[in-house]
This record gives structure tokens, sequence and C-alpha cells, in this order.
């Protein structure tokens, strides 16, 4: 049977729900072929389930340090099988919002696996593509243009491929059904020191291991030397500029352990489980690639700036380009690459304006060039920096770690990054990223009145200390 529609997605995750509903909105029929579950990778194994445990580890952590609020709680009991139920019942409660939303814009879901064919009896040029049916059907999807959403999955370590008990990825360690009593977490980037410090906030015993001199490569040095600062305070342990010898994992006694190699001398490190975070690869592999002139570059589907593959009317977006693999950012993507097939005029977002967010305690999140990558540019530059413990609501909150750092062109006055740690930064930084849309200077942000007493005071603060303007210190 042949399905004719206006547009095609492969893959239902974030940015493939996404652009399937914003094509509809303009009128399209649209088909979308997902071989597993609408929401894909950040709904069902990345984003709202990590952030659901993150959540309860914090409110864990928070009533353990409740006398320091003046509350003396005593038996507090954390019960993992509660945390995780919790957790199944966030996502299946999003899942049937996307269910909902596909009902809502009409949009016909293909529940199979999908492969891109070429020019064939249905169609005089490739992008059609064939599914195969969940149960065990066929159908063509014969469309005007097709998204590639596939998305990505953990990538692995030779030698370590993932058991689901000794060695994990985020994917298994999401649905254990028990905390282990020790854990060596290779990979300091952003998945790795979320679950660094989730898992030290359940008190679980946590090792990190990461190959670049700090954590949070990406990010600015400051704001990773003070994350690397306040976790080792926590009771983490943490390696930086090491290596692993995956060839010497071994399980003794109910034990994993596994060489890591720190300068000059080869330390053996043994805990009840290894979780691996290195990255994630896209999906790009048995979706019939191979039948276009869809071009893979170092692993992904390349695009061009409006995201069109090595053929015009087949667009690729999300995890499987690279890029920033952020949900938000697939998301985006989904939007402008349809609006762009329907011919309306796109300009394009550049990737460092996207906000980048780390879900740890205390939280990351920044957009923009770091201090460093402005330098590297030969930018003449102004950075100004401001503390959370001069910050009134941070007292009261009971959450005075980190501080806001924002970078300005000395000449221009544009600012070209804003990096911040501390309690909900995340939620911040919207606001940093919108003055760098819309070309704002760090005085006319500073300008804006900041209501007090909330943690966003501390963006003005920081806006003006670019001048050394700020009020409160």
């Amino acid at each position: 049977m042949t399905i004719s529609c206006d547009l095609a997605v492969l893959g239902g995750g974030t940015g493939g729900y996404v652009a399937a509903i914003r094509a509809a909105q303009l009128g399209k029929q649209v088909v979308i072929i997902e071989a597993d579950k609408l929401g894909g990778t950040c709904l069902h194994r990345g984003c709202i389930p990590s952030k659901s445990l993150l959540r309860s580890a914090e409110v864990y952590a928070e009533i353990r340090d409740s006398e320091s609020y003046g509350i003396e709680t005593s038996g507090a009991t954390l019960v993992f099988s509660k945390v995780q139920n919790r957790k199944t019942a966030i996502v299946d409660q999003l899942h049937q919002g996307v269910q909902y939303l596909m009902r809502k814009n009409k949009i016909q879901v293909l529940h199979g696996k999908g492969r891109v064919i070429g020019p064939s009896i249905f169609s005089p040029r490739s992008g059609a593509v064939a599914v195969e049916l969940s149960d065990g059907e066929m159908e063509t999807v014969v469309s005007t243009n097709l998204i590639i959403a596939t998305g990505s999955r953990p990538r692995t370590l030779p030698g370590l491929d993932p058991d689901g008990r000794y060695v994990l990825t985020s994917d298994e360690a999401l649905i254990l059904d028990e905390l282990p009593e020790s854990i060596i977490i290779i990979g300091g980037g952003v998945i790795g020191v979320e679950w660094a410090s989730m898992l030290n906030d359940f008190g679980v015993q946590v090792t990190l291991v990461e190959t670049a001199q700090q954590l949070l490569p990406a990010e600015d040095e400051d704001v990773a030397s003070e994350l690397k600062k306040i976790l080792t305070k926590r009771g983490i342990t943490i390696h930086t500029g090491c290596t692993v010898k995956t060839d010497t994992y071994q399980v003794r006694d109910g034990q994993a352990s596994i060489d890591m190699q720190e300068g000059e001398k080869t330390v053996t490190l043994t805990a009840s489980c290894i979780l691996v975070s290195v990255g994630r690869q896209a999906n790009v592999e048995n979706i019939g690639l191979e039948n276009t002139d869809v071009r893979v570059e170092r692993g992904f589907i390349a695009v061009n700036p409006h995201l069109q593959t090595g053929e015009s009317h087949i667009y690729a977006i999300g995890d499987v380009i690279g890029g920033l693999q952020l949900a938000h950012a697939a998301s985006h993507e989904g939007i402008a690459a349809v609006n762009h097939l329907a011919g309306e005029v796109v300009h394009p977002i550049p990737q460092h304006m996207i906000p980048r967010c780390v879900y740890t305690r205390p939280e990351v999140a920044s957009v923009g060039f770091t201090e460093k990558e402005a330098r590297q540019k030969g930018l003449e530059i102004k950075v100004g920096k401001f503390p959370f413990q001069a910050i009134g609501k941070a007292l009261v909150h009971g959450s005075k770690e980190g501080f806001v750092k924002v970078v300005a062109d000395a000449k221009s006055n544009d600012i070209l990054g804003v990096q911040m740690i501390g309690a909900h930064v995340t939620d911040l930084i919207s606001e940093a990223a919108l003055a760098q849309i819309l070309d704002a200077t760090p005085w006319e942000v500073g300008q804006m009145v900041h209501p007090h007493p909330t943690l966003a005071e501390i963006l003005g603060e920081g806006m003006l200390a670019v001048d050394g303007l700020s009020i409160g210190m």
C-alpha cells in the first residue's frame, strides 16, 4: 500500500514531532514514522526521566540538609522504587500528551521501521520511505519532502559493552531497580556530571574520570573549575586529564574494576558498576541513506544552513546532524526546516547562540562564546563577574554557591557570551539568550529593573559588572 503526503518525518522524537506539528499548522499533510515510542530519546531515555531522577535526588539532599533551615527531621528514607515510579508516571503523562498532539493536528503516525528508498515505481526520485510496520505489514510513504530525525544513542567503548549490571550507559542506568553502592563514571561531559551529581545526592559513592583537563570541556574554564570544587566538596572523587584502559576491565567478587592512567602512574578503580558516558552517536545506519545522495561526514548527516542534505527535498535535523545534541536545538531545527520547505524566509540562528544547560546541583547554563573562545577569535573583550553569595534571594534559598560571568566585546559592547553556575540558572539563561538575539549591550540589560529579591538580579549585576558598575559589590 502507498501513502502519499506533503511531508514524511522519519523519527518521532522531539525534533520530529515538533516539525510535524509545524507542518500541520501550515496546512501540510504529514506522516510520522517511528520505530519505538513518540517522544524519542528526550522523553523516554533522556531529558525527562533523568531530570525527574535529578529532582528526587535534589529533594532528598534538601531534606538531609533541612536543619540548616531550622527544620529538624529524622528518619527520612529513600525508597528508590517510588522514585522510579514517579519518573515513569511523568514520562507516561507526557507521552500521552504527544499522542494527543498528533491527533489534534491530524498527523498520521506509522509505528514501524522506515528505510529511505531510491527512485522506484513509487517515485521518480529518492526519498520515499518503506516502512515495516510493527504487525509485520509493509507500507510505502511517498512525500514531497522528507525530514530525517532519527536521533542518536549512547556511544560505547571497546571492551566495555553494556550488560545492564556491571557496565551501563545512561539507557540502562535510567531503569535500575536499585542503586549501586558505588559507581565509576567514565566521561565528565554533561551526562556524566549530571549522573555524578544525582547519584551522589542519592548516597552512592561516585568516582568520575574525564580525559580532558576540565569537567564540561565545552564550557567556560571558571565554571568548570567551580563545579569541580563544589562536587569534590560533596564527596565525589574526580580525576581529570586521565584515561581508562578499557582492556583492563574485569569483574571479580561482584565488583567491576578498571585501570586508569593518571600521569605516569596507573591506578586501579573498583566499584559496584561502571557508567560509560562518552557522548552520543547518530543513528545513521540501516535507514537507507545509501539509496540517496545524502552524505554522512564524521558519523553525522551533512546539511547546509537550511538543514537540507545532498538532496534538496530531504532535510535532516536533531542529533543525527551533530552539533548541539539538545532537545530544544532539535525542536528549533525542525521548525526551521519546515518553514524553509514551505517557502518562508528563514534566518538560521548560530549554534553558539542556543542556550546550553546542565542539571547538576548547582546547575550550569551558558549561551554564546566562553572567554577562551572569544580570545581565540582575536576579539578584544571585557568581562564582568558577580557571585550568588551577594544576592539576597540566594542566601534565602540556601544556594549561595556559584556566579554569573558576562563576556562582551570591548569595542562594540555586544554581548559575546554569558556563563552561569548556581541555583536555577537553567531558568535564568533565557534572558541572556534573548539579550544576545536582540543585540543588547550589557548596560542595556543592566538598566532593566530586576525585581527584588530574586535570583534573576544576578544577571543585571553581572551585566553592570562588565563596566565596573555593579551595585551589590
